[in-house]
């Protein structure tokens, strides 16, 4: 008996034929199911099994409960960092079904970077993965590094970065790591080793740009600094910054708006990506704190 961890899109709502086949083989061969909670290819699934009344599944959650349990299964709840939010937070789930699983079945809507990124969470786990895409009605074997960059060759290029704006830098080292370096390497934010050490870094910000800032700090008011550093940012580009702090494009999106909190060390990063630094100065009638360009 083995495990099998069946994922997908949340914009596929009901399962092709082929994909109930595979469902139907997973029940006559007495498999042990591990199925997330969301809406769609997640419910979907469980709909299949609830209405076969097989046993042998095991609904993984983030958090304490479960957004869908149709067949009132055993749970499997995952702690989540605390703070951690919106797409890594239910990620954490999916992490967690790729250790557990032995194989991998993900029903796949053509567009969701979450559904590819779990066949790339079954590879780094040694893992074999079906991956179906429901729109083409095509399934393909996945076993081998080679064979998901191959697949990730074919796919748009929007939808690369996209995934590896999702990916962390763990997961992503798998693909980044190629030995041919033509692989992947003309793609912004998707490029090999080789191509990011030849990569000409951005211009750093414009003096006026810097002034804004200074002007912002002196001031003392956090939301203010907090949307020129947003300006900024947006200014450079939202995805060089996530790559060059590791944190999620979602996320700085959320911390540098009106209104975000972000965590002091989340604002070092970012002002280190936009090329400046803080310094501080003995406070006097004309500054308190100012930022230099670097």
């Amino acid at each position: 008996m083995n495990t099998i961890f069946i994922g997908g899109s949340r914009h596929v709502s009901r399962l092709p034929a082929e994909v109930k086949k595979r469902l139907d083989n997973v029940i006559a061969s007495h498999h042990q199911v591990i199925v997330g909670d969301a809406n769609g290819a997640d419910k979907a699934v469980q709909k299949h099994f609830a209405d076969a009344s097989y046993a042998k599944v095991t609904v993984f959650c983030s958090g304490d409960t479960p957004r869908n349990n149709l067949g009132s299964w055993n749970t499997h709840r995952v702690d989540v960092p605390k703070g951690t939010k919106g797409f890594q937070f239910y990620a954490a789930k999916d992490r967690e079904m790729a250790r557990e699983a032995d194989f991998g079945l993900m029903i796949w809507d053509g567009k969701s970077p979450g559904t590819v990124l779990n066949v790339l969470r079954l590879i780094q786990a040694g893992k074999i993965s079906v991956l179906f895409n429901v729109p083409d009605k095509a399934a393909v074997n996945v076993k081998t590094v080679e064979q998901y960059r191959d697949f990730l060759q074919r796919c748009d290029p929007a939808f690369r970065g996209d995934l590896r704006e999702r990916a962390t830098s763990q997961e992503w080292s798998l693909i980044e790591t190629d030995p041919q370096p033509s692989l992947l390497n003309h793609e912004p934010g998707i490029a090999s080793n080789a191509a990011v050490a030849t990569e000409t870094p951005p211009a750093p910000p414009t003096d006026e740009s810097v002034q804004t800032l200074n002007a912002a700090l002196a001031s003392g008011d956090a939301t203010r600094i907090m949307n020129i550093v947003g300006e900024i940012a947006r200014d450079r580009g939202m995805s060089k910054v996530a790559r060059d702090t590791g944190l999620a494009r979602e996320s700085l999106y959320r911390s540098l708006d009106a209104g975000g909190n972000p965590e002091f060390v989340t604002v070092i990063k970012v002002l280190s990506s936009l090329g400046v630094r803080l310094e501080a100065k003995p406070r006097d009638p004309s500054a308190q704190l100012q930022i230099a360009g670097g």
